[in-house]
């Protein structure tokens, strides 16, 4: 069984930094993937960054590129989003997200077999 917690949410004025994280804990990991999606209201949920915990390798989305960047810290299980020059239209439920597969399209959220409860992050204008 695999869990997922993430935290570091919160509310940020606009041009602002939070980081987010996500501890891990259950089966080993392997060259899976892990990602970051985010929802805001009356929206679909939507890919933010991922990450392949063996070798590093990252994706973004358009929207994000160049102000967030993902990672992950190994040993503690843990993944992480750092978001900097947040706009409002950032706004919404951010939750990680494991593959327990290998998987080719990280940015596909199908493809995504374990969740986290979400944590709400509130850009103002």
């Amino acid at each position: 069984q695999v869990q997922l917690v993430e935290s570091g949410g919160g509310l940020v004025q606009a041009g602002g930094s939070l980081r987010l994280s996500c501890v891990a804990s259950g089966r080993t990991f392997t060259n899976t993937a892990m990602a970051w999606f985010r929802q805001a209201p009356g929206k679909e949920r939507e890919f933010v960054a991922a990450i392949r915990w063996g070798t590093g390798s990252t994706n973004y989305a358009d929207s994000v590129k160049g102000r967030f960047t993902i990672s992950r810290d190994n040993s503690k299980n843990t993944m992480y989003l750092q978001m900097n020059s947040l706009k409002p239209e950032d706004t919404a439920v951010y939750y990680c997200a494991k593959s327990d597969r290998v998987i080719r399209n990280t940015d596909v959220r199908s493809l995504y077999d374990y969740w986290g409860q979400g944590t709400q992050v509130t850009v103002s204008s």
